[in-house]
């Protein structure tokens, strides 16, 4: 198996830069999976930022993949804004209950102070750390949530999808707050040095309809990432899971330098449409594949992805579809990575 010639940071460059490289770039999207490798439970990645870097950088180490983001859940930013979040001694957190029900309480609703609220000091402290230790060989983020997502956590899914519909005016107000919320922590993120990498899990065609993203998700997204440009940053990240086909112009109009494609899409299909102007990263299933799958069906996912996007005009980036489950094996992670060494830089054809 060929080895690593580069650090993740010489190999970004030397890709952006047209020059050779000696593999393409891989990232399976890892959070609590990181507690396996340093012998944790889950629940103590949420609570405290020294344990959080620490298996952040021991999975990084171990598996030597090309960009770090520290993450463990949607339900941060929505716990320190007050809604009730379960966290399980040993499994990922979830959502108990939303900070309201009711419109007459969004006046209630305030932006959470990142340095202060909730979870998110030990968040920013485990980015502080991981970015210390590693971010010279490894671009290092950390997840920020899309404000329409962060909305639906605050208010309930049923209650914005009702005010959408019925009461936009309200529903505007809550995506809004949430808004400056995900501003808030991205200056925190840039503050410390790293970079902020969006998620917006509701706004999936899966589960509203593309019009709906355009009213009430992509003004908010865009106002989001050109902040975040604004700031310096150049090249911002955008995941939406589900089914994103029908909106992946928006997608790209948010100014999002990349996009993080589910595996229900098709690589191919993106690059046609999108492909000349973003980066796509996707798209190995991480249930079916990475986590059910042996290591060959790792392999043949994984070739099925470089084959279809490999040579898109803005760059492709060898990733999951989404978020690896806890209990990904750790030899189908490594398979994955063999699998972007074995095929090289520029692709093998015999590869393909």
């Amino acid at each position: 198996m060929p080895e690593d010639l580069m650090t993740p940071v010489e190999r970004a460059q030397a890709l952006q830069e047209g020059r050779p490289a000696d593999r393409m770039r891989c990232v399976p999207s890892i959070s609590n999976t990181a507690a396996r490798v340093i012998g944790v439970k889950v629940s103590e990645l949420r609570i405290s930022g020294a344990t959080l870097a620490r298996a952040t950088i021991a999975t990084y180490r171990r598996f030597g993949f090309d960009a770090v983001r520290v993450f463990t859940d949607l339900y941060v930013q929505p716990e320190a804004m007050g809604s009730k979040v379960r966290v399980p001694l040993d499994e990922t957190a979830h959502l108990d209950s939303p900070a309201i029900s009711h419109e007459s309480d969004i006046n209630r609703l305030t932006p959470h102070d990142p340095y202060k609220d909730g979870p998110l000091p030990a968040l920013l402290e485990a980015t502080r750390r991981t970015l210390e230790a590693i971010g010279q060989e490894v671009p290092v983020s950390c997840g920020v949530e899309g404000p329409f997502t962060l909305a639906s956590l605050l208010v309930g899914a049923d209650n914005l999808s009702r005010w959408m519909l019925k009461k936009p005016e309200s529903a505007h107000r809550v995506i809004a707050i949430a808004c400056e919320a995900s501003l808030r922590l991205a200056d925190a993120v840039i503050d410390i040095g790293a970079v902020p990498s969006l998620t917006c899990a509701m706004s999936s065609s899966t589960v509203i309809s593309p019009r709906l993203f355009k009213d009430f998700s992509q003004p908010y997204l865009t106002k989001l990432t050109e902040h975040i440009k604004a700031r310096g940053i150049a090249s911002v990240t955008l995941h939406i899971c589900g089914k994103t086909a029908p909106i992946w112009t928006g997608m790209a109009d948010t100014g999002a330098a990349c996009l993080s494609i589910d595996n229900m899409a098709h690589l191919d299909e993106a690059k046609k449409i999108v492909g000349g102007r973003v980066c796509l990263m996707g798209n190995i299933p991480p249930a079916e594949v990475l986590l059910q799958g042996t290591c060959a069906d790792v392999r043949a996912a994984a070739r099925k992805c470089i084959r279809e996007a490999w040579d898109n005009p803005r760059g492709f980036i060898l990733a999951s579809g989404c978020s690896l489950a806890t209990e990904t094996p750790f030899a189908n992670i490594d398979a994955m990575l063999d699998a972007a060494r074995e095929a090289g830089w520029p692709v093998r054809p015999e590869y393909l």
